[in-house]
C-alpha cells in the first residue's frame, strides 16, 4: 500500500521539525524535498552516498541525487504516492545523521 501524501500543513510542520537541528536546511523545490550537502572532498561525498544507499535500500525508498566533486544534491519524493510522504522525511533525517 502506498504512503499517504502529506497535506500542506503536515508538510510544513514536518519541514520545520526537520530543519530545527540542521545548519543547511531542507527546502521544497519542484514538489520535492531538497537539500545540497557539502563535504571536504570527493571521497567524503561519495562515502556519504554509499552509506545513504544502504539506508535507502533498507527503507526501499530511493533518492534522486547527483554528485559533483564535493557536493551531493538530493531530491526526495515518494513516486508511488505522487508526492512527499513521511517516508521522505524518514530518509532525510537518516541522511542528516550520516552527514554529521
Amino acid at each position: 500500500m502506498a504512503e499517504s501524501v502529506l497535506t500542506l500543513g503536515e508538510l510544513q510542520e514536518a519541514l520545520d521539525k526537520l530543519n530545527a537541528d540542521t545548519d543547511e536546511e531542507w527546502s521544497l523545490i519542484g514538489g520535492k524535498l531538497h537539500k545540497k550537502f557539502q563535504f571536504k572532498n570527493f571521497v567524503e561525498a561519495f562515502g556519504f552516498m554509499t552509506k545513504c544507499a544502504i539506508h535507502a535500500e533498507i527503507l526501499n525508498h530511493h533518492p534522486e541525487w547527483s554528485n559533483v566533486y564535493r557536493s551531493v544534491s538530493v531530491d526526495l519524493t515518494t513516486h508511488d504516492s505522487g508526492g512527499i510522504t513521511r517516508l521522505d522525511f524518514q530518509l532525510a533525517r537518516k541522511m542528516d545523521s550520516v552527514a554529521t
